[in-house]
């Protein structure tokens, strides 16, 4: 699943290409993938509508159009949005394409189908998409040592599961959590309460710097974004330690482990990150 530094990436490499895009047609080809409201009163509401900007909440991507409204979109597991020109290789799964006025095309694909679109009217109350229920953007300012002790510090659960909750931090996934515990030198299996002070410091600023690591290793153009078919992150070669277990440790040469937490798999450093307090 996207996480949020590759869901700033869409929204990065598609912003200046649909601003002041006017939509001109719009086609379904699977109305599940409409959430809210029904799949004709959204083609009806955006059609002719004209794009202003593109935002991100989490993992959540937006287009914003001028009147107000504003569609919110989710890739889930395997969803992904290009902008291209009509005569672009179609893909399967293509389940929606936006007719933009200038002749190109705002295309999603979905291989799983999870992936799902939101309208929401001007001054609508948002009960549909799930983001009221989102913790605060990790980049936004707000997350420090304390603001993060005071929320989860007195948790039994591992430091991991509480990064990948969404209500805590907003973005975080199982790949990116890896990253920030090892930048933290914390392992992943260590229930929270158990952090000190200066972990909870060392926890706050891997965040930040990793998530922005994260958008600066995934920028690219958008023509390489295109010739990636919307999935060509640039994550891979660098990353630590995520999907890297029996690996040598890129810091201390230890091989790295892998264990599993709520079924979600973690890879760190034994060494480097020590299951008891550093």
């Amino acid at each position: 699943m996207p996480e949020l530094p590759e869901v700033e990436t869409v929204k990065r490499t598609l912003e200046h290409q649909l601003k002041e895009r006017k939509i001109i047609s719009v086609q379904i080809n699977r109305p599940e993938i409409i959430a809210h409201p029904s799949s004709a009163a959204f083609t009806q509401n955006i059609t002719g509508q004209k794009i202003a900007e593109m935002g991100r909440r989490g993992k959540f991507l937006s287009i914003c159009l001028e009147n107000g409204d504003t569609i919110w979109l989710h890739l889930r597991m395997t969803g992904r949005l290009l902008v291209t020109p009509p005569d672009f290789p179609k893909e399967a799964h293509t389940h929606l394409v936006f007719c933009l006025d200038d002749g190109m095309e705002i295309r999603f694909m979905d291989t799983r189908r999870f992936g799902r679109f939101w309208l929401l009217k001007k001054g609508e109350e948002d009960t549909f998409t799930g983001m009221n229920k989102l913790g605060p953007e990790p980049l936004g300012g707000i997350l420090t040592a304390e603001w993060l002790e005071a929320r989860i510090g007195k948790r039994k659960k591992s430091i991991k599961e509480c990064l990948l909750d969404q209500s805590v931090v907003a973005g975080i996934g199982n790949i990116h959590g890896d990253e920030i515990l090892f930048c933290a030198r914390i392992c992943p299996g260590r229930p929270a309460f158990s952090l000190k002070k200066a972990e909870w410091q060392r926890l706050a600023d891997a965040i930040v710097a990793m998530l922005k690591k994260g958008i600066e290793d995934n920028r690219m153009t958008p023509q390489e974004y295109l010739e990636g078919r919307g999935k060509g992150y640039r994550m891979a070669p660098f990353l630590q330690v995520y999907g890297q277990d029996g690996q040598p440790c890129p810091r201390c040469k230890t091989t790295l482990r892998r264990i599993v937490l709520s079924g979600r798999s973690s890879v760190y450093c034994p060494e480097c990150q020590k299951e008891d307090t550093i």
